[in-house]
């Protein structure tokens, strides 16, 4: 008799569950419930008249084999240049017989990872490299000042109890007031004092000054590595489309493999019966509609997850739940002619463009966090790619502020206003603008997150659940930490295993961590 799976949430974590558990040909029926009409989660591409979006930049890097593996078995790699490449003369490792972007749309491109810092209107390598352009774009001053601090920080180490411990202790106090300390506040809306170190773990993992010195030395001398940090990667994959492509491309696929995925339906009460759930409720159009099941995963929030299931909940637990901090998403894309920035690399781009995939925005008198030029994610992602260049300009803030609530037309002119006072264009050559808002983008490590274990400890006594993903979690992962999560849930599942410890530790012990 087959098992009946509930999976809640469509993002990277609950359709790579769902393909897994199908995949595996055991006797289980799959039904995925998606609060939103379409999947993807963050991981989603928006389409605006013929202009794609990718909701906050998803580089396709693993260290993971089998992460790779399932991105290769759903979009095949490029096996010919795209036509930017074409165009520049780049060379890359292609797949052999592989698929030609310029004439079939499921394939993975292999694109080159520029991302750089804009600060005093000047650009610095992201992370900061130690070259004669940093030099020089810091002055004598400011780069003797950073030298002397991080001197101090080797020998004078500070207490790790603050992110902002954190970076001092790698970068020095000069760095990190430079370019750590307002970008981070700009992110979290707290100063990193005030917010966990475990944030600095999770996402700066082992780079650091000796780090960033190691990799330059290595360019120069062109030594060969088998071990990059994730934030010193060159290159990854990335969907023709975005990434919203691949993961339409595994719904596609689950559902061919008869599983169900139900779009539009919101789950807002979890049922319970002796350490088991035995249903949720969801909302689908203004009506109730229960959905039984045997095995539940959930990639929901941990907040929302335990309010559904109500008033059984331990009070201490549920004030913990509640005190889980998030910071929310807004995007705004804009279509210029051109942009006001010089390529002044030595990358050869089309158009002559800048390189740049991300520019993190360090500027203290902007509220902008981060800029994405979609042309440079995959040239495919632009109606017009050769003749308009179409970027994403990121923020961060809470559901409800006053920035998420002015309207969109408000929202594109205080963006383009920053733009502007930035030179990074002209008002002149805005063609159009798009907004999107993503409500609870980055779960945060502050507040009541240091009791977060007695929440794990409560939902891991529910026998038949299990929380994977971003949120689902309460742990800021990559994508492919999402999909891992997801990998070993079922595999916990698949061998009727009763130790669910093995889930929450992806992305926090070294062995996750994104080397290769």
């Amino acid at each position: 008799m087959s098992k009946k799976v509930v999976i809640i949430g469509a993002g990277p974590a609950g359709l790579s569950a769902a393909y897994e558990l199908l995949k595996s040909k055991k006797k289980y029926e799959v039904i995925v419930l998606e609060e939103q009409e379409q999947v993807g989660g963050i991981s989603k591409t928006i389409n605006y008249k013929g202009n794609r979006m990718d909701l906050g930049g998803h580089r396709f890097f693993s260290k993971s084999d089998r992460v790779n593996k399932f991105w290769q078995e759903i979009m095949p790699l490029q096996g010919t240049n795209s036509f930017d490449d074409e165009i520049t003369g780049c060379q890359k490792e292609l797949a052999t017989a592989g698929p030609n972007p310029n004439k079939e749309d499921n394939v993975m491109l292999l694109r080159n990872r520029v991302s750089r810092i804009y600060y005093l209107k000047k650009f610095f390598d992201y992370p900061i490299s130690i070259n004669i352009d940093t030099i020089k774009n810091m002055g004598f001053i400011k780069t003797m000042q950073s030298g002397f601090s991080y001197l101090r920080s080797i020998f004078f180490k500070k207490k790790e109890d603050s992110l902002e411990n954190f970076y001092i202790n790698r970068f020095g106090k000069k760095l990190y007031s430079m370019f750590f300390e307002d970008y981070t506040e700009k992110l979290w809306g707290r100063h990193p004092k005030e917010i966990s170190a475990d944030w600095g773990a999770q996402r700066v993992k082992g780079i650091s000054i000796i780090a960033v010195i190691k990799d330059a030395f290595r360019k120069i001398f062109q030594i060969k590595s088998n071990k990059v940090e994730t934030s010193l990667i060159e290159q990854y994959y990335y969907p023709k489309y975005g990434p919203g492509q691949l993961w339409e491309k595994v719904a596609t696929e689950i559902e061919n493999m008869g599983g169900k995925i139900l779009t539009n339906y919101k789950v807002e009460s979890i049922n319970i019966e002796d350490k088991k759930i035995k249903s949720v409720e969801c909302n689908v159009n203004n009506k109730k509609e229960k959905i039984k099941g045997d095995i539940f995963i959930s990639s929901m929030p941990i907040k929302d997850l335990i309010n559904g299931i109500g008033t059984s909940v331990p009070k201490k637990i549920n004030k913990i739940a509640n005190g889980l901090p998030y910071r929310d998403f807004v995007t705004v894309g804009v279509l210029v002619n051109k942009l006001n920035l010089k390529n002044e690399t030595n990358i050869k781009t089309y158009n002559n463009n800048i390189p740049d995939c991300w520019i993190y925005v360090q500027e203290s008198e902007v509220k902008m966090g981060r800029i994405q030029i979609f042309n440079n994610w995959s040239p495919y992602m632009v109606k017009d790619s050769q003749n308009t260049i179409w970027i994403g300009l990121e923020y961060f803030c809470n559901e409800n502020d006053e920035f998420w609530n002015l309207s969109d037309k408000e929202c594109a002119e205080l963006a383009i206003s920053e733009l502007v006072k930035m030179d990074i264009i002209k008002e002149s050559d805005v063609i159009d603008y798009h907004r999107e808002k993503v409500k609870k983008a980055y779960p945060a490590y502050f507040d009541t997150y240091e009791e977060i274990d007695k929440v794990i400890k409560y939902l891991n006594n529910f026998e038949n659940l299990y929380c994977i993903g971003r949120n689902g979690q309460h742990r800021y992962n990559n994508m492919d930490h999402s999909m891992l999560c997801a990998f070993e849930t079922v595999d916990v599942i698949l061998n009727n295993k009763k130790d669910k410890s093995i889930i929450w530790k992806v992305n926090t012990e070294k062995d996750y961590h994104e080397e290769k």
